[in-house]
């Protein structure tokens, strides 16, 4: 069993805190640390989860064997730093740090201490584990491009490089942003009152890895909640590609064959299991199983999870690292470009920063 602690009392604080209790063999939840009272006073009433006032307030009390550093982007990188100076192996939410010159600062305060991951989960959402392993098998030959058109920045990011396999050399960015009118129907909070179409921003950007490698980013604001966008993944390789659910691929004989990605679902119809997705197959061969089988978990809550229990398990020494900070600061950095050459309409090139291997 593996202890830990949450710092921050947000929306995504409250997924660790859930998650971990609901895994009592693997996780022992010491506490969170969470500065607003009326927020402080909810969670313990929903959990009943210990609440401390400060850092200095929960380390007095137990030193956990990793903590979760889920606060403001501006707030993270002090945290992050004090529980380094604690010997504590941190998990933080993404960003690591706001901006180019922080994201530096932080790695030059702890990067060398190889002690903090980043809470980076898209590529442990069941449907891209599955994509990324067929990659990695090499049925699309070597990857070339990706276009990700489903969630924003360093998390966008972080999808084509897991998929290209990107390092950390230069990259040239371009970006424009259009507007356009789209009814709105739901935000975090559920469905809007407003239907009427409302001015939204697109964002499309071109990345230049090298190496022939690029990505295709494509995001419209709020594209998170709203179902009236459909999500998009196309990763293209020398030998097929992957469009959504779809593979098309060159095999041996000569022959071009189709396939399909098929997610088998428990709880459906006279299926009395529990509604719980339990694998992914392709060509009837199951290429991922959901490890949390049992606990009724939404593709994002499986992924939340599974980078948790990788933290745990690199903490003892069991596994590799979940996601490294040095490949979180590379995500966001290419994401701040993103946003600089929208705003400014012009390309902007990143260089090799210090982070890098």
């Amino acid at each position: 069993m593996t202890s830990f602690a949450v710092i921050g009392g947000g929306w995504r604080s409250e997924f660790y805190i859930r998650l971990g209790q609901l895994m009592p063999e693997r996780f022992e939840l010491v506490g969170a640390v969470v500065r607003n009272p009326e927020r402080a006073a909810t969670l313990q009433a929903d959990y009943g989860t210990s609440i401390f006032e400060s850092v200095t307030a929960l380390l007095q009390f137990s030193k956990p064997d990793f903590v979760i550093v889920a606060v403001s982007w501006d707030a993270n990188p002090e945290i992050v730093q004090d529980f380094v100076a604690a010997g504590i192996p941190v998990l933080c939410e993404t960003p690591p740090a706001p901006d180019l010159e922080r994201l530096r600062t932080l790695w030059s305060a702890v990067g060398e201490s190889e002690l903090v991951q980043v809470a980076e989960q898209y590529l442990y959402l069941p449907g891209h584990a599955a994509r990324l392993s067929v990659v990695k098998e090499g049925v699309i030959g070597a990857a070339t491009s990706v276009e990700i058109s489903s969630t924003h920045g360093y998390h966008a990011v972080s999808m084509m490089r897991g998929f290209l396999a990107a390092g950390f050399e230069p990259t040239r960015v371009n970006s424009q942003v259009f507007t356009s009118n789209l009814i709105d129907p739901l935000a975090r909070e559920g469905w809007n009152r407003d239907l009427f179409a409302q001015p939204r921003s697109t964002t499309i950007a071109t990345i230049d890895f090298g190496h022939g490698k690029s990505g295709l980013y494509n995001f419209v604001e709020n594209q998170w909640h709203n179902q009236l966008r459909h999500r998009r993944i196309v990763i293209r390789g020398s030998a097929g590609e992957i469009v959504d659910n779809q593979v098309i691929a060159l095999t041996d004989g000569p022959a071009i064959v189709e396939s399909e990605f098929r997610r088998y679902q428990l709880g459906v119809d006279l299926n009395l299991d529990g509604f719980d997705t339990e694998h992914i197959s392709l060509n009837g061969t199951v290429i991922y199983k959901n490890p949390f089988i049992g606990l009724r978990l939404m593709d994002e809550e499986i992924a939340i999870a599974t980078m948790m229990v990788k933290m745990a398990d690199w903490v003892l020494g069991a596994s590799t690292p979940p996601y490294s900070l040095r490949e979180a600061c590379q995500d966001h950095l290419i994401s701040l470009a993103i946003d600089e050459s929208a705003k400014f309409g012009i390309p902007i090139e990143t260089a090799r920063e210090i982070w890098a291997k």
